[in-house]
């Protein structure tokens, strides 16, 4: 069987992500923080989809333990997905480093370490798929959540770089902007409105294990949300500083 490791596997998003890509018959590799919150799902998932499910302790704030961490897996996976994030409080990170840090640390430097790692084995290995969540908020800065979006746009552009770099070795990379996903990370957001707006995690895991059979290389959740950043990259800057978003 193919093997999926999820990198953030705790999170909403990524046990959508587990349970889809579990239902098709990959053997799933879950690793988080807290890992100690996954055996519920591992026990699940071994024995509703008869797959061989692992538990790993994994933290995107320390990059000196990713190396390790890679050697540690049972196997190198065939798909690594980096669902991790960290929204954080962006009133607060303003004059707060340490929130700041967190949230530049977790979505933007914790990812580069761990896939520059991934992305070199599977370059020396010449197979496997890689594939990130990112976010619209990346596509332009707003004042109530920039220093996320920083972080998600240099993510965004460090995919579309290592996709650049590892399509000449075989190797596809795949971004993935979900727009706003009802989860535990956005509850204390004002969502908005209509509902049709919001997509749900397991239609995030949907559409990211279509992609990933079709090897696409950037897929909006909600495909309208393309068009909604590109009206709003089409703002003049003149105008759109004296907005508030």
């Amino acid at each position: 069987m193919p093997t999926l490791l999820v990198l953030g596997a705790t999170s909403d998003m990524a046990v959508a992500i587990a349970r889809k890509f579990a239902a098709g018959g990959y053997d799933i590799q879950l690793a988080a923080r807290n890992s100690n919150r996954l055996h519920s799902l591992q026990s699940d998932l071994t024995i509703r989809h008869s797959v061989t499910c692992t538990i790993h302790e994994f933290d995107a704030g320390q990059p000196a333990t990713h190396a390790a961490f890679l050697s540690s897996l049972p196997t190198l996976p065939d798909i690594t997905i980096c669902v991790f994030g960290y929204l954080g409080d962006q009133q607060r990170a303003e004059s707060d480093w340490s929130e700041c840090e967190r949230i530049l640390q977790t979505n933007y430097i914790g990812a580069v370490s761990i896939l520059n790692l991934v992305a070199n084995e599977y370059a020396t290995k010449g197979t496997g798929l890689i594939a990130g969540i990112s976010s619209v908020a990346g596509e332009r800065g707003r004042q109530s959540n920039y220093l996320y979006g920083s972080a998600k746009a240099g993510f965004t552009a460090y995919l579309s770089g290592l996709r650049n770099r590892l399509f000449h070795k075989g190797i596809h990379v795949l971004t993935i902007q979900p727009g706003f996903v009802d989860t535990k990370m956005t509850e204390n957001m004002p969502l908005p409105g209509p509902a049709i707006l919001v997509a749900t995690p397991e239609l995030v895991a949907g559409v990211v294990y279509n992609a990933v059979i079709k090897k696409k290389n950037v897929v909006y959740v909600k495909w309208f949300w393309r068009w909604i950043m590109l009206l709003i990259k089409s703002i003049p800057e003149s105008l759109f500083k004296k907005l508030k978003m």
